[in-house]
């Protein structure tokens, strides 16, 4: 253990650089001055208040809720049927259409934000909520299928054929077999494609439009325009909510793993 104390530091002191600026968010949002400064010199909930009160960054906030669910339901689904199908598919072109699939995650967000805005501007998508969806859900679909994958590369599939042989259609054999055994992979990959979608803010402000609008682009756009405690209040419900979310799907995981 004493020879180990260096590199336990240098993870502590990254892990503290990584934490920082959350660190200074949290008390932003409870300050009682009109404007961001540090350390707070008060301490109020009014920007709270005021958040949950204010038409546009409720509707904001109802947005991303009502997106994220849709997209990690369908962003699931698609990830799944693509990680089992290849995982199956052995072959170059398995490979190559793995790394398509993957590509939204690869490109920068800026990259795939542009191409976007330009494809869904001649199918008239930008500014709608099917456009927004279905930008998210290409940009979920990656980090459902990586879990689903490694949930894929421990199964024993001669249970699937064992199913098979009992006289199990493939659809039945899924149903009841694969799918419990990959679940962990599967609810980690829904709970990465929530965030994923909730969190997004590059590819949404090239789709957003003055009648629709996320969460995070409601922020960047306040950012731009005024800056109040009501940003750091936003930021502070963002951080919290998704770390309850991350740490809800590792529990779950582990303690499935742990009765496995």
């Amino acid at each position: 253990m004493t020879r180990r104390w260096p590199l336990w530091a240098l993870v502590s002191l990254i892990a503290a650089w990584l934490v920082a600026p959350t660190l200074v968010v949290i008390p932003l949002s409870f300050t009682s001055a009109r404007s961001l400064s540090f350390p707070p010199k008060g301490w109020s909930l009014r920007w709270y208040a005021n958040f949950f009160q204010n038409g546009e960054w409720l509707g904001s906030l109802l947005n991303s809720l009502q997106l994220a669910l849709i997209v990690s339901v369908a962003a699931t689904v698609l990830g799944t049927l693509a990680a089992y199908g290849l995982s199956r598919r052995k072959t170059r072109s398995g490979g190559m259409t793995t790394g398509l699939l993957l590509t939204p995650m690869l490109v920068p967000s800026v990259v795939f934000g542009v191409g976007t805005y330009a494809l869904f501007l001649k199918l008239h998508l930008v500014g709608t909520f099917a456009g927004f969806a279905a930008a998210h859900i290409a940009l979920a679909i990656p980090f459902v299928m990586i879990p689903v994958s490694s949930a894929l590369v421990t199964f024993d599939r001669t249970m699937e054929r064992a199913a098979r042989v009992c006289g199990a259609g493939r659809a039945a054999t899924f149903w009841s077999v694969t799918l419990p055994a990959i679940a962990p992979g599967v609810f980690a990959g829904a709970m990465f494609a929530f965030v994923t979608s909730f969190d997004e803010v590059v590819v949404s402000i090239f789709l957003s439009s003055p009648y629709l609008e996320t969460l995070p682009v409601r922020m960047f756009n306040s950012l731009q325009r005024e800056v109040d405690p009501t940003l750091a209040a936003a930021a502070t419900l963002i951080i919290c909510f998704t770390t309850a979310l991350i740490a809800i799907s590792l529990t779950t995981i582990s303690r499935r793993n742990r009765v496995r």
